[in-house]
């Protein structure tokens, strides 16, 4: 009785259906490579394993018997599915599949932007089935998520303390102090070192790179950890405040803001592909690292 398939019995199998499309062992012969001797004592042992004659030889000739023709239809289907496995099993190993979630900081420059968008295309070009999935957020959160294994990835300009995560440095940002139109330092070339720490000052959203700020120990009545909120509170004409210059450009161009000392207090503050240390990186999350990293360092 045949209880679990090994691959002797596979073998058999398939020497099974090569002696029945031959029509017999002398036929089989040829194309078996072996004897009819042979073929006749691998037959009997397949016959064995199942339990019952497969088919009935002699001077009459080759004929299946019942049980024979069902095993045939049965081995056919099993060779069939094989096959099949195999084209997938293949596929599979050739083809990126998951998932991937990915954060990303908010208010990217557009640039920015059109490099992610140009890693998505060249991922898309290999050859995947991958769900992306794309999650805008505030550094601290997207640190947050990463630690707790729901991104697998994440662009941002982050803390850099976390010893879980891995930081690549992937672009620089450009952070420019201003002031809107009617506060009293709009417009002035010069601005002496008095006014600025009079001048009432926004907390800029990420806190923690306000040790990288040229402009320190300014009071503040405003508070935010959103660049909008940032934005809005500077608009007003009663704040000065650290924005990206990408983010002040169309309000700087209207004549809205006003950069204050760029030459000396604009700074810039390093973006990171980051990832979490103790995470095992898929393939696909590895194939989008590496496109990600082109996309941004071409060449």
């Amino acid at each position: 009785m045949l209880s679990q398939l090994r691959d002797l019995d596979l073998q058999l199998l398939r020497l099974f259906v090569t002696v029945v499309e031959c029509g017999g062992f002398s036929a089989a012969q040829g194309e078996l490579g072996i004897g009819q001797s042979t073929i006749s004592t691998q037959m009997a042992k397949l016959e064995t394993r199942l339990g019952f004659r497969l088919c009935e030889r002699g001077k009459a000739g080759f004929r299946l018997t019942p049980k024979g023709e069902q095993v045939l239809n049965a081995t056919r289907k099993l060779f069939s599915a094989i096959d099949t496995f195999k084209g997938e099993a293949q596929g599979m190993a050739d083809t990126l599949l998951g998932e991937l979630r990915i954060g990303l900081s908010e208010g990217l420059a557009a640039s920015v932007l059109e490099q992610v968008a140009e890693a998505i295309r060249q991922f898309r070009a290999r050859k995947q089935q991958v769900q992306i999935e794309l999650i805008t957020a505030m550094p601290a959160e997207l640190e947050r998520r990463l630690l707790q294994d729901q991104l697998h990835l994440a662009i941002g300009y982050f803390s850099g303390n976390q010893s879980a995560l891995t930081y690549q440095p992937l672009f620089r940002e450009r952070q420019v102090l201003y002031c809107a139109h009617g506060h009293p330092l709009y417009g002035r070339q010069h601005i002496s070192p008095s006014d600025l720490q009079q001048a009432d000052r926004v907390h800029h959203p990420y806190r923690f790179v306000q040790a990288r700020e040229p402009l320190q120990g300014t009071a503040s009545s405003a508070q935010t950890e959103q660049v909008d909120g940032a934005l809005a509170f500077i608009l007003s004409g009663q704040h000065i405040g650290y924005l990206p210059e990408h983010i002040a450009a169309p309000w700087h161009s209207s004549g809205r803001l006003w950069p204050i000392e760029p030459e000396s207090l604009a700074f810039e503050v390093p973006f990171h592909l980051t990832s979490h240390r103790g995470q095992h990186p898929s393939d696909a999350q590895k194939a989008f690292a590496d496109d990600l990293r082109r996309a941004f360092h071409p060449g």
